[in-house]
């Protein structure tokens, strides 16, 4: 029987380890909180990963290490190369294959469709935190891939949509959002995410490169109106949120003091290719309209 660790506890690594699980493989959770799924196979630990001792004792034995955690967003530039290290000594001394989740920041603001050999050519401090993580695994050594996710969307999704627009359209409520909201966009569902890191974890193609999750691309308005025809609720009242805005938002939480550095540029689209996660690993998008169900569904 197979064995997995998963460095990780919100949606997209309970998602992956309940994929594993129902295969009949063995998955150790590690969080601070302890937290994930429940399920026979499922064995949730309570430890920091920047032990790297405690760590390496807890991957000893597993095929693969599944990384899907991070610090505090405004935190990402001092602690990312701490847990980063850790996650990396770890497979190094256990001989685990290593499979990252990363996202589309370390490419910087260029203009799509993006495909994974693009240069990591991020100037931001977050941006190039994450292109300093791969970069650092691929020169390693080590049996590394990383699996690149655009903004996340679907049940237990944490990103600007869940926080700033899904509840808003639910209440018909106004919705403000610091992204233009005519400009096409791509999404990335946590199931297909976890799809995606499965297949990656399982297929020696996949080793030594990136690839991007499968995405729906639509402008934030068209999800917004998506979601409120699937749910009954009346149309979207959507404004773009300006500088000022995000700026006072700031004061209440340093999250939204971080989104400056990755807004798109104005009037370009944010379009990643996908099309050799398709053709290789074989995942393809789930569509819009079920994920959004789904979200309705679990409320």
């Amino acid at each position: 029987m197979k064995s997995h660790v998963i460095v990780g506890r919100g949606a997209a690594a309970s998602k992956t380890a309940l994929l594993l699980a129902e295969d009949g493989e063995r998955v150790r959770m590690i969080s601070r909180t302890g937290g994930g799924p429940d399920h026979p196979l499922i064995d949730k630990v309570t430890a920091d990963a920047t032990d790297t001792d405690r760590l390496t004792e807890l991957t000893e034995g597993a095929d693969t290490l599944i990384t899907t955690a991070a610090p505090p967003y405004h935190l990402w530039p001092e602690q990312f190369p701490i847990l980063s290290g850790s996650l990396l000594s770890a497979v190094k001394r256990t001989g685990a294959a290593y499979v990252m989740l990363g996202n589309l920041y370390a490419y910087g603001p260029v203009s799509g469709p993006i495909t994974p050999d693009f240069p990591l050519a991020a100037t931001g401090p977050k941006g190039r935190t994450r292109a300093r993580a791969w970069e650092e695994a691929a020169a390693s050594g080590v049996k590394v891939t990383e699996v690149r996710a655009a903004q996340f969307y679907g049940a237990g999704a944490f990103s600007v949509f869940s926080l700033m627009v899904q509840r808003q359209v639910l209440e018909g409520k106004l919705v403000l959002v610091p992204q233009e909201l005519d400009v096409p966009h791509s999404y990335s569902a946590i199931g297909d995410t976890a799809r995606t890191l499965v297949a990656a974890s399982r297929n020696e193609q996949a080793y030594g490169r990136a690839w991007h999750v499968p995405t729906s691309t639509l402008s934030v308005r068209e999800l917004a109106v998506r979601l409120a025809e699937l749910a009954g609720a009346r149309e979207p009242r959507m404004e773009e949120m300006t500088e000022r805005d995000l700026t006072l938002l700031a004061f209440t939480e340093p999250f939204w003091a971080e989104m400056h550095e990755v807004l798109t540029k104005p009037g370009h689209p944010f379009v990643i290719d996908y099309s050799e996660t398709e053709k290789i690993l074989g995942v393809s998008a789930t569509p819009a309209n079920d994920v959004l169900r789904e979200v309705i569904q679990k409320g």
